[in-house]
């Protein structure tokens, strides 16, 4: 997963409940525990890497999907969820917010020391990545969050944001070492924040030259360094629209959910007994763990799993969530000693909406969709940060009735 661009990332204030909080740890663990069973330190860490994909697990775990909160989330989230079990897993998450960032090499030399890494080298390769976001790529934006995966085999990923204290914008920066052939010439993975129109980015191939010159002679000739990046536009606006969600995508989901599919398939029969609202939420995990990078293209749609703690679109349903985390963490466990069923039936639910994905027309009301979430949250266990969901109206909707 190599893609490069710019997305804005909106401020949103308020914090995280220790209710949603722990939620998160759990399934954001569960979640790369059980890419790391599929696909290896690798997969993970091409997974992290790619902006698409981050912003889409961030909308999973309950996060406001275009919201620069949710990078400082997840990796808050995977820190305490990861590095009790790291030396099982063989991955590690160094570094954080603020005065935490600085902890990074520390961090990186005493994960050396227990696993025979070049500590010296690894922290050095940190210290580079800051410096080339802060110093190299004058685009604005002043780091305060640095954060270092690393795994046991060396394959590392790093995660910094900055902040414009002129507009009050972030910007997300991606690396992956394995895309990595300099530092200084085009090393992200991605890049996210809001699109600033010409900036100096010495990173930048056009800047070769330029780079050489501040080698020989310190004189910096600005046509050659001056590079506009390519913008993607995650909208400022709090909430979902309909243009925000490939349509097609979110019914075919919907209808799997509903359709209760899953008795026709002898792969999902360990997955009967899961309401339609839960395999709503599973088929999204799902495709967390197991999509291709194309269908990440629009990470809106996996608040549809979880909501989300501002109630918008709808409040968190913790007995949904709940159930979520104790299928995969149950099908991740059993995956362990060699009993994969489970882990394949929840594989299977990317593959069925897919198929689903075909006929459907992409034309129903996300409007009434959220409607329903809405009125039928308190079955859920609704809940936001102003407590929990009541029941306002006994009457029931229906996505796919007839007008």
């Amino acid at each position: 997963m190599n893609r490069s661009g710019s997305a804005d990332l909106t401020l949103m204030g308020g914090s995280i409940p220790k209710w949603l909080f722990e939620r998160m740890k759990s399934l954001s663990g569960a979640i790369v525990e059980a890419i790391l069973l599929e696909y290896g330190y690798q997969g993970f860490l091409s997974r992290i890497s790619d902006p698409f994909w981050f912003q889409s697990f961030g909308a999973v775990i309950g996060m406001d999907w275009n919201s620069s909160g949710v990078t400082t989330s997840v990796m808050r989230a995977l820190k305490m969820s990861i590095n009790p079990i790291g030396p099982q897993l063989g991955l590690y998450v160094c570094g954080g917010k603020g005065k935490e960032s600085l902890q990074t090499p520390h961090e990186l030399m005493r994960i050396a020391d227990a696993t025979g890494l070049d500590g010296n080298q690894l922290s050095r390769n940190s210290k580079l990545v800051a410096k080339v976001d802060n110093t190299a790529l004058q685009d604005g934006y002043q780091l305060y969050l640095h954060n270092f995966l690393i795994s046991e085999e060396g394959d590392w990923t790093v995660i910094q944001q900055g902040m414009n204290p002129k507009d009050q914008s972030a910007r997300r920066y991606h690396w992956h070492s394995q895309d990595i052939d300099s530092f200084v010439d085009e090393p992200h993975s991605g890049v996210v924040g809001e699109n600033q129109g010409k900036i100096l980015n010495l990173t930048s191939k056009e800047a070769k030259l330029t780079r050489e010159g501040i080698l020989s002679s310190s004189k910096i000739k600005a046509e050659h360094i001056l590079k506009e990046l390519p913008k993607l536009s995650l909208p400022k606006y709090y909430g979902i629209k309909a243009g925000d969600i490939d349509m097609k995508r979110l019914e075919a989901i919907l209808r799997l959910s509903k359709e209760n599919e899953t008795q026709n398939f002898e792969e999902l029969l360990l997955l009967n007994g899961l309401g339609p609202r839960t395999l709503q939420s599973l088929t999204l995990v799902s495709e967390l763990i197991h999509g291709t990078p194309s269908r990440f293209s629009d990470p809106a749609r996996f608040t549809f799993a979880h909501g989300s703690k501002g109630g918008n679109p709808f409040p968190v349903p913790t007995k949904v969530y709940d159930d979520t985390i104790q299928t995969l963490r149950k099908a991740v466990d059993m995956a362990k000693i060699g009993q994969s069923d489970k882990q394949k039936a929840i594989r299977k639910l990317s593959n069925m909406s897919r198929n689903f994905e075909k006929s459907s027309q992409g034309n129903q009301n996300l409007e009434k969709f959220i409607e329903i979430e809405n009125k039928e949250s308190w079955k859920y266990g609704g809940k936001t940060v102003n407590g929990n969901v009541e029941r306002k109206d006994k009457g029931q909707l229906n996505l796919f009735d007839e007008d």
